[in-house]
């Protein structure tokens, strides 16, 4: 029976992360968007079927991942995914779902999957579900708030939580 408890127990820890070496990463980076223009690198694929809403309105990003909020920061990845409205409300939020792909520094060539709400104006946390390279198997948290920007570019810092 003690045997049976100490293999059960072994096998919550290794689940759990404990006896694999799994370590918590933070890291502060800047997400910059152009919306218009020439050079967008946010383009909408569904337009809204209805006038009086943008409910079920689709896009497409692959926006840049910087070291900073100035435009001239140096890039450390891109953020490529989907956005929809899935809320028939005002000002409901959108869907996000990225590949935070990083392609300087350390975790070059790594990517984090990022799932959830976003609204714009206040703190956004979502969901990290999955990654690979440096963050394979990871999860937890982003937070991310917008900050002032130019016309037609959206600047948001980020700070992600991630075990792996």
């Amino acid at each position: 029976m003690a045997c049976g408890l100490l293999f059960t127990l072994l096998l919550v820890l290794v689940h759990c992360g404990v006896i694999q070496g799994e370590r918590t990463t933070h890291l502060h980076f800047y997400f910059h968007e152009i919306y218009s223009g020439p050079n967008a690198t946010a383009v909408a694929v569904v337009n809204p079927p209805r006038n009086d809403s943008a409910f079920g309105a689709m896009g497409m990003v692959d926006d840049m991942l910087k070291e900073g909020p100035d435009p001239s920061s140096k890039l450390i990845g891109r953020a490529q995914g989907l956005t929809a409205v899935p809320s028939m409300e005002q000002n409901g939020g959108i869907l996000t779902m990225l590949n935070f792909v990083f392609t300087d520094g350390p975790y070059n060539g790594s990517t984090l999957a990022v799932f959830g709400r976003a609204v714009l104006g206040t703190v956004m946390e979502r969901a990290i579900i999955g990654g690979t390279g440096r963050f394979r198997m990871a999860r937890g948290y982003t937070l991310s708030k917008q900050l002032p920007s130019t016309q037609g570019l959206l600047v948001l810092e980020y700070d992600a939580y991630i075990s792996h």
